[in-house]
């Protein structure tokens, strides 16, 4: 009957994520995490160099952090 049950290509999606497959771009993309979550090694080093030497003598590990953050997918 129509209107009732999932449509084919509905099904066919549901059938694949339960499956575990996953589209090719998304496959490409590093997995998300939230911000704060990211990038701990590079996170630590700069907070702590900015902490000890103030952030004008930092700007290496600010920028290896930032850079950190953008491969894992976050805008920065």
């Amino acid at each position: 009957m129509p209107g009732q049950g999932p449509s084919a290509p509905t099904a066919a999606a549901a059938a694949a994520a339960a499956r575990g497959d996953q589209p090719a771009a998304a496959q490409n993309k590093p997995a998300k995490c939230k911000a704060c979550c990211a990038c701990p090694e590079t996170k630590r080093a700069r907070d702590e160099c900015i902490v000890l030497n103030g952030e004008e003598h930092c700007r290496p590990l600010i920028e290896a952090h930032k850079q950190c953050m953008r491969d894992m997918g976050f805008n920065i």
